[in-house]
């Protein structure tokens, strides 16, 4: 698509904008336009076309207050084509999804098209066919400023992008933003990696791995829409407050379907009203606790002592014991689903008897196969060989019944571990059980060794670090078939099970080809805050590569003593709510009630993570056990001591501080009454 060039790049620019609003516009309105009547042939086919007309019409929403398109390319030669001579090359817009004119030519270019990938890969080095990279600047939904590149000119020095810069450190009010205007090579790799292999991404803080695992389903769905859209995909979050933040990143592409959810969403069986110590939530977590289950489970088949009668009509069919033995034990052997086994059982047995049959001289068919196999004393032969199992009573009464733990935990769970699981009071029933959520993970693993679970086309598990090994086996089972991008940070790790390592958790999850790649540049911690932060990583993550932020800016960063307590805390969000920007006061768990107060006696409105900021409220009260994900373009860290001393160990407690520490973008300050923690004296390994 060629464009003359106007002598007022900017107003050129502009009109492009309008023209091409207009035409998104007239792309929707064609949509809501379209008359179904006489296309359906029933009413169950279109509710299914109006659903679908519904998404389309979403999908061509103009966001007033975001860029239609961010950049444009204009290339030597036509994409794949040789240049002939004395021909100019094409010229594409990118942006956030594709439009068209009124004759079907492109104005904007979906960032996710081949065509669109130099912006993001391109480089004096390897220009690929591009001679102009343009970049556009926004204030609010209108354009302001643009910034050009000329790739092919050996004469040009190469430049670090001003307009780049300034999007990655631009103030964020409300939820996540999308980062498809600034999406770097190594990331685009990330993001464009095909559908059939798994990918893990280590990524410290503020290297955008959250932002390319999203924009990487955002790009799977535009390269194999067919495909995901019968098999589905899923975004797995480490909580409610974490998926609120990002759920506008999706839409924002485009993209509407994708369901968003969290481990303990998914393993919902029962209602969790308890809560484990730290020793026996490991334990429960512990990968062994599979073989524990799958013993107990099949300890439930019960070897046949009598062979079974089957009268039909005037004639009695007899199956000996053992004819009954060997079709358990080929069952057995063939190692398949409990319950798929047990449905078969049935069937195995009425084959045994019309082989019988044709030996008599008869002709049976199918619908007399089926007839024995729902004959009486077939059914009861079943019910007490291969007897119906409740995944939840099985967890029950090995929680509850010493002997029928110990019996099938034996060797796999020590006399120590198989006590500190066990519950003081035993629950009378299911319903009456105070459920923790390790409890609701092993309930899970025991209704897939029943049943198989639904298999998704493609899983992106944020905060993975979080995980124990029984539950990356429940969101594994999610993925059986399909692939998975894992996301997360070993330096982060806030639990009792945290991953030890990539290879195991992958092991874990089933996806032990999976690539790993690793992320170290920053974009969003300012170099100061993440230098700072990182003289933890020696003593949470030894041999991890420390954040290398590129930021121009080294954003504003100080430590504060706090002789007034709270006042001194409030005074600093008050100081930080005179930028512009998103702010966050985090904090330890135990002090947030106070400091809640001390902010409403102060007359600061302030929310509670996953509430949306406003213009209005800028102010969020952060819990230190939340902030993992979230981020602010100021923090208050109040206490850093204080967020240690809340974990159960030093270890734990300093990779907690070590989130806090990492969620501000532009500016964090530190307060603090009591002494900071030794670890934060000491010089960052580089």
């Amino acid at each position: 698509m060629s464009t003359p060039v106007h002598d007022d790049p900017l107003s050129h620019e502009r009109a492009h904008l309008v023209a091409s609003r207009a035409a998104l516009r007239a792309m929707r309105e064609d949509v809501e336009s379209l008359d179904i009547s006489d296309v359906t042939a029933n009413w169950v086919n279109a509710a299914v076309l109006e659903a679908q007309i519904e998404d389309r019409i979403k999908a061509l929403a103009d966001l007033s207050d975001t860029p239609l398109f961010f950049g444009r390319l204009d290339y030597l030669r036509a994409p794949g084509a040789e240049q002939a001579e004395g021909a100019e090359g094409e010229r594409f817009y990118i942006g956030r999804r594709h439009v068209h004119d009124a004759d079907g030519d492109p104005m904007v270019i979906d960032w996710r098209a081949p065509v669109s990938q130099p912006f993001y890969r391109a480089s004096k080095k390897d220009p690929l066919d591009v001679g102009l990279r343009r970049r556009f600047g926004y204030t609010g939904g209108d354009l302001t400023a643009y910034e050009d590149e000329h790739l092919s000119d050996p004469a040009e020095a190469a430049t670090t992008s001003k307009l780049l810069q300034q999007e990655i450190e631009r103030p964020r009010v409300g939820p996540m933003r999308d980062i498809v205007a600034t999406i770097q090579p190594e990331q685009d790799e990330i993001v464009r990696a095909g559908l059939a292999g798994s990918v893990c991404v280590q990524g410290g803080p503020g290297t955008g791995k959250t932002a390319v695992g999203l924009h990487r389903v955002a790009y799977l769905l535009y390269a194999h829409r067919e495909r995901l859209a019968r098999t589905g995909t899923l975004v797995i979050g480490p909580n409610k407050s974490f998926l609120h933040y990002i759920e506008q990143v999706l839409p924002a592409l485009g993209e509407l379907t994708v369901r968003q959810a969290t481990v303990d969403d998914l393993v919902a069986h029962v209602e969790v009203r308890g809560a484990d110590d730290a020793g026996a939530a490991v334990i429960k977590g512990d990968a062994r606790m599979a073989e524990v289950l799958r013993r107990a489970l099949y300890a439930h088949v019960t070897p046949p002592t009598e062979g079974i009668v089957v009268v039909r009509g005037s004639r009695r069919w007899r199956v000996a014991a053992f004819e009954l033995e060997e079709i358990v034990e080929e069952l057995l052997a063939r190692d398949i689903r409990y319950g798929a086994a047990r449905e078969a059982l049935p069937q195995r047995i009425a084959h045994a008897v019309l082989v019988q049959m044709e030996r008599a001289g008869e002709a049976p068919d199918d619908r007399v196969q089926n007839a024995v196999a729902r004959n009486a004393a077939v059914k009861a032969a079943v019910k007490t060989v291969w007897p119906q199992v409740d995944p939840a009573k099985l967890v029950l009464r090995l929680l509850t019944d010493a002997d029928f733990l110990a019996e099938h935990a034996e060797g796999v769970l020590s006399a120590d571990e198989q006590k500190a699981i066990l519950w003081v009071k035993p629950a009378r029933s299911v319903k009456s059980a105070r459920w923790s959520p390790a409890d609701a993970v092993l309930i899970d693993e025991a209704t897939d060794l029943i049943e198989r679970t639904h298999s998704l086309g493609h899983v992106v598990l944020d905060e993975a670090q979080d995980l124990s090994p029984m539950q990356y086996r429940a969101v594994g089972r999610r993925c059986t078939t399909g692939s998975a991008t894992v996301l997360g940070d070993l330096a982060q790790g806030t639990t009792p099970w945290a991953t030890r390592s990539w290879e195991e958790a992958l092991g874990h999850l089933g996806k032990g080809e999976a690539v790993i790649e690793e992320l170290t540049a920053g974009f969003r911690v300012p170099t100061d805050v993440i230098t700072y932060a990182s003289r933890l990583l020696p003593s949470i993550a030894p041999g991890l590569t420390p954040v290398a932020s590129i930021r121009e800016n080294p954003g504003f960063f100080e430590i504060r003593t706090a002789p007034d307590g709270t006042a001194d805390v409030v005074a600093a969000c008050r100081e930080l709510l005179d930028r512009e920007g998103s702010v966050g006061l985090i904090a330890a768990d135990a002090r947030v009630p106070g400091l809640a107060d001390a902010l409403t006696a102060a007359g600061i409105g302030h929310l509670a993570p996953g509430e949306e900021t406003t213009h209005a409220v800028r102010l969020t009260l952060v819990p230190a056990s939340l902030a993992k994900g979230l981020e602010y373009d100021y923090v208050v860290l109040d206490e850093p001591q204080a967020v240690v001393d809340g974990e159960p160990d030093e270890r734990t407690g300093l990779r907690r501080l070590y989130v806090c520490l990492t969620r501000a973008v532009s500016g964090l300050i530190v307060t603090h009454g009591a002494g900071l923690p030794a670890q934060l004296s000491a010089e960052p390994t580089r």
